[in-house]
């Protein structure tokens, strides 16, 4: 059996628990493995992660000054942008590793690539964190705290769950039931030559 999603988790968990000992969207990322291994790839994707949602949160003060909502809104989608490369360099190291793989005649293709759906691994990863926190605070009632571990429990059911769907889908394409594609997002927005607000000041 795989254990790829497994050995995710536990990189994204050491990722997420690293960010908040500063909890600092400027904070270096200091990735601890090796360079060029996946787990150095996983560090680094859930590290982007965990900076973007901490940005989202921060875009979200109603108090915030207009220009710096503007400066924030800016960096999300450059790190959309990193995230959304991040996902497919992955996908292309799946494709690479499975390139001598023979189909069989009957082999399916999944719904979304292993990458995409490490992708969501790697976002669990931070609810888990962010609903723990909310299920262990002291200064609300016990509505709220009910509410939380309820959540939490079923955040863990759901990583636990996706851990085993993608370990059988990279199973399936190393035993050629499965096969892969990358496909790239082709984001038109972030384009200067297709996004139209963009191009249009250049005439």
């Amino acid at each position: 059996m795989n254990n790829t999603a497994q050995l995710a988790n536990a990189v994204f968990d050491l990722s997420v628990t690293n960010y908040h000992k500063t909890d600092n969207v400027d904070a270096p990322c200091i990735n601890p493995y090796e360079r060029g291994t996946l787990e150095s790839i996983f560090y680094d994707k859930n590290w982007v992660d965990a900076v973007q949602w901490h940005l989202e949160d921060i875009i979200r003060d109603p108090e915030i000054d207009l220009r710096d909502a503007l400066n924030l809104k800016r960096r999300i989608d450059r790190s959309n942008q990193v995230r959304t490369d991040m996902v497919e360099d992955i996908d292309t190291w799946f494709r690479d590793l499975y390139k001598n793989v023979v189909p069989e005649q009957n082999a399916t293709i999944n719904t979304e690539s292993p990458a995409w759906a490490l992708d969501r691994l790697s976002i669990l990863a931070l609810k888990i964190w962010h609903m723990r926190e909310q299920a262990e605070r002291t200064d609300v009632d016990e509505a709220h705290l009910a509410n939380s571990r309820a959540k939490l429990a079923v955040l863990l059911e759901q990583r636990e769950d996706l851990t085993k769907a993608i370990d059988t889908l990279l199973d399936d394409i190393a035993a050629g039931r499965k096969y892969m594609k990358v496909y790239r997002q082709m984001k038109l927005y972030n384009d200067p030559t297709t996004n139209p607000v963009l191009y249009a000041k250049k005439k």
